[in-house]
């Protein structure tokens, strides 16, 4: 298969140890879109948990080692929002000062696209509308909708899939995960959950749909939910579409 239809999976830490299925998903989705999937073994941590908590040194470290790792690659598809602002946004910075990687790191961050962003843009690919879709809620996670700028392409995918889409009053409120922000202020951030989780009960939707595994962790935790499903946005497209 020709390098123009072979991309590269970045599975991020939080599919790889805590929510496999979502790679399973991806993988089955870029198949489905014509892209043979290849995932480098060497792969780990993009370093956003050392970065956000000031480590800059040890993310730096982490930032080369995933440019080393992915430099090859033609394209790079991440299930993140969070993680793809990571290497897009940030790994230029952080290694502004190593002209070495400095030139890579902004190649890799000019391959690297969120999932539900490839598949719109990139691929350009349709679903067919199923009959049996489940009626969906969408969060945008912050780094997706606030950095990256996306928000069209998960929900165009979704109504695409034949998916009835109820938007929450505020679908763009954080959902109170934030990184090491739900370990560092607890009771702030489970605040945030129990009102994004009403507002999502509220919708009477089938499923919470959200593109960063972060907040789908964060509003699965909430055990006051009414019984909504929550789930990640490349499970359910790979569900309706099969």
């Amino acid at each position: 298969m020709s390098s123009d239809k072979r991309v590269a999976l970045f599975v991020t830490c939080l599919v790889d140890q805590v929510m496999p299925e979502v790679g399973v998903a991806t993988v089955r989705l870029l198949r489905r879109a014509g892209y043979e999937v290849h995932f480098p073994e060497a792969q780990s941590c993009c370093g956003q948990p050392f970065f956000n908590s000031g480590f800059r040194k040890e993310a730096r470290r982490l930032a080369r080692r995933t440019v080393d790792v992915l430099a090859g690659e033609p394209v790079v598809v991440v299930p993140s929002g969070s993680c793809t602002t990571m290497i897009r946004h940030e790994y230029p910075h952080l290694l502004a000062d190593e002209p070495n990687y400095y030139y890579r790191a902004q190649r890799l961050a000019a391959k690297s696209y969120e999932l539900s962003e490839f598949l719109a843009k990139e691929a350009q690919w349709q679903p067919q509308a199923a009959e049996d879709a489940p009626s969906v809620t969408y969060h945008d996670s912050c780094h997706m909708y606030r950095i990256l700028g996306l928000g069209a392409e998960p929900r165009q995918l979704l109504q695409q899939a034949g998916c009835e889409l109820k938007e929450m009053s505020e679908p763009d409120r954080c959902c109170g995960f934030g990184g090491l922000f739900s370990v560092r202020m607890p009771e702030v951030s489970n605040a945030m959950t129990a009102e994004k989780r009403k507002q999502g009960d509220e919708t009477e939707a089938n499923v919470l749909v959200s593109a960063d595994p972060g907040c789908l962790m964060q509003m699965r935790g909430w055990p006051e939910a009414q019984g909504q499903r929550v789930e990640h946005l490349s499970v359910v497209l790979e569900e309706v579409t099969r």
